[in-house]
């Protein structure tokens, strides 16, 4: 299953780049409403995830049931993703997804059934967690593409 995800993840790292550098700059970093985020936001999202998720990959393999969550809202309006260049935001968010592909080759089977907090009900396992990373991912890919 961790297969099928990294090279699901690859796939996009190779791909959606060069579809977001076509966006035009004013459009990446225009908001529909004070309510939504932009593309840039969005992109910004998908980074703070990827920060978080991070996290979770590695200290869920030597923690105990770590606690680790995040207020998506106040990551992105403090990193203030909409002043920083479009083309910055995408190759940071290749890097970040290539160096997750590196880490999620490398987890040892009997690791995928650790588990960690991430604020909901109950605990999930670090084989849920790299499955809803993409999950949460392309879904956020897709409103960059369909968006108006």
């Amino acid at each position: 299953m961790v297969q099928q995800t990294v090279e699901r993840l690859q796939y996009l790292c190779d791909t959606l780049p060069a579809l977001l550098s076509t966006i035009q700059e004013d459009d990446f970093s225009r908001k529909p409403s004070s309510e939504q985020w932009s593309k840039k936001e969005i992109v910004g999202h998908l980074i703070d995830s990827a920060a978080n998720n991070h996290q979770r990959f590695i200290r869920v393999q030597f923690e105990d049931v770590p606690t680790i969550t995040y207020d998506q809202n106040k990551w992105n309006s403090t990193s203030q993703y909409n002043k920083i260049p479009s083309n910055h935001l995408i190759l940071f968010w290749t890097l970040y997804n290539r160096q997750l592909i590196e880490i999620m080759k490398r987890i040892p089977e009997p690791a995928l059934s650790r588990i960690c907090n991430v604020g909901c009900d109950t605990p999930v396992t670090l084989q849920w967690l790299i499955t809803d990373y993409i999950r949460h991912l392309e879904h956020h890919l897709k409103q960059l593409i369909d968006y108006k």
